[in-house]
């Protein structure tokens, strides 16, 4: 007997998003998808009752009795009413509509480290990304993230590995910044918001085998390794679902790099150091848009924009701490974001590369210039949310309002761009020395031109320092 779909059940949990309940009307076309979205709605009637049990006796004025009861909204007001945090209804709703929209590309086998420790088959959407267990077809709790919600990615090599292998780190919206409810105050039992994402892949092509979906031929040409697969699959990803304020952001020796050896790849210049915050150890990444702590939980990135200074304290002979103040005072999140964060036992033997080549470079020894940074964070932000209203606006809108938009974004372009050449001239870490270079350059083109003998053992001198 072929199944049929609980449309009661379907709408006691979905009573709230008609549209959604529609959707799954018309995709349960085969007795696999039918089978499928029944024990979806099982699950989530199932996590709002176990929501209810533990509220004690008020659960028994809340019971849902599917063959009596009221239906159940997933409206906002009605989970106050029930005492249902909020981030429940997101989490379920998040995966049901995830569930429901076909599998562009799968990839399986992936060793995912943070939020949980263990191998998944990461699974792309045209608007999640999620993670399922081998065999499996609903996504794992916790581990479904819009592509509108990631505000930030990075691709960082693993450090202390024989093996080179490399980490992708997803941030969703306020999943970074050190909190009060992070640092250890109680959280009154409620689900925390997304945690970041993140997974290590090796330095090898994909398995055969391992990767599928509808996009499986087209990934075959960025499969070279996973690295790339996974570069061409997060970046289109996000690009097609309207997130543009989103860059991956690779690690670069170039830019920030430990004088330390590494043990392991002693070749290989290393893009971290190691830092403890609090009892835990970890690794600090000094990259183009700012600094992040991980691996271990709770992750931290500290935006450049967020900086308000840096200083330094407990230096000792062999080791120094760092501390990071941040710029609280715009916040209108619920969360309680720490107003310092210190690093500590970082190698001396990398001050001079953070305090040259980073701090000072970016302008982070003072508060000075702090209101630039917060201006410019500001000023993106209020570029992306102009940018959401117009998708939100529809075509109609497109032909004045479109024209607006791409003006105050070449504005905002323009003004973010003359802010950092104001940045780079007013200080230079190596003007001292260049300056000198300068002379002896000068002194040089003397020497051609057969001036004084003074001049040649200047230019000379200069040439030896």
């Amino acid at each position: 007997m072929a199944a049929k779909l609980d449309v009661q059940m379907l709408g006691l949990v979905f009573e709230s998003r008609p549209d959604l309940l529609s959707g799954i009307k018309k995709a349960a076309d085969t007795p696999a998808r039918t089978t499928l979205f029944n024990d979806i709605a099982k699950f989530m009637h199932h996590r709002l009752a176990s929501v209810d049990g533990r509220d004690g006796h008020a659960a028994k004025r809340r019971r849902i009795d599917i063959t009596q009861g009221p239906a159940l909204a997933l409206s906002g007001e009605h989970a106050q009413r029930r005492g249902e945090p909020p981030s429940l209804q997101n989490v379920v709703l998040s995966a049901a509509e995830a569930v429901a929209e076909p599998v562009l590309l799968e990839v399986k086998d992936i060793s995912v480290t943070a939020p949980q420790r263990k191998k998944f088959e990461l699974c792309f959407t045209k608007t999640f990304l999620y993670a399922r267990a081998s065999g499996t077809s609903f996504p794992v709790q916790g581990i479904v993230y819009p592509w509108k919600d990631v505000e930030h990615v990075f691709y960082l090599p693993v450090p202390d590995k024989a093996q080179a292998q490399h980490s992708f780190v997803l941030l969703p919206r306020q999943s970074y910044f050190p909190t009060a409810k992070h640092a250890g105050s109680s959280a009154g039992g409620e689900i925390q918001p997304l945690e970041p994402l993140v997974f290590t892949v090796p330095g090898t092509p994909p398995k055969p085998g391992s990767v599928g979906g509808q996009l499986a031929k087209t990934a075959e040409s960025v499969s070279d390794t996973y690295s790339s697969l996974f570069h061409w699959a997060l970046t289109t990803s996000m690009r097609s679902a309207g997130n543009h304020s989103c860059q991956l952001v690779a690690s670069d020796p170039k830019l920030f790099h430990s004088m330390a050896r590494q043990a392991y790849r002693p070749n290989e210049k290393s893009v971290h150091v190691k830092a403890f915050r609090g009892s835990k150890d970890g690794f600090l990444f000094f990259l183009p848009t700012g600094i992040l702590w991980g691996f271990k939980k709770p992750l931290v990135f500290l935006p450049l924009d967020r900086i308000v200074a840096i200083s330094y304290t407990n230096i000792l002979r062999t080791t120094f701490n760092i501390v990071v103040e941040l710029d609280t005072e715009s916040d209108t999140n619920a969360l309680v974001i720490e107003k310092e964060i210190e690093f500590a036992m970082i190698d001396q033997e990398d001050y001079h590369a953070i305090d040259q080549t980073y701090i000072r470079r970016h302008g982070l020894a003072d508060s000075s210039m702090a209101e630039q940074r917060k201006a410019k964070r500001e000023l993106a932000e209020n570029t992306r949310r102009a940018t959401a209203a117009d998708e939100t606006n529809g075509e109609d809108g497109q032909t004045g309002d479109m024209t607006q938009l791409e003006r105050a974004q070449h504005e905002a372009e323009q003004q973010l761009q003359d802010e950092e050449d104001e940045l780079e001239e007013d200080y230079d870490p190596g003007s001292d020395s260049d300056s000198e270079g300068e002379d002896a350059s000068s002194d040089d083109d003397d020497e051609d031109q057969g001036d004084s003998d003074e001049d040649e053992d200047e230019s000379g001198g200069m040439d030896e320092d």
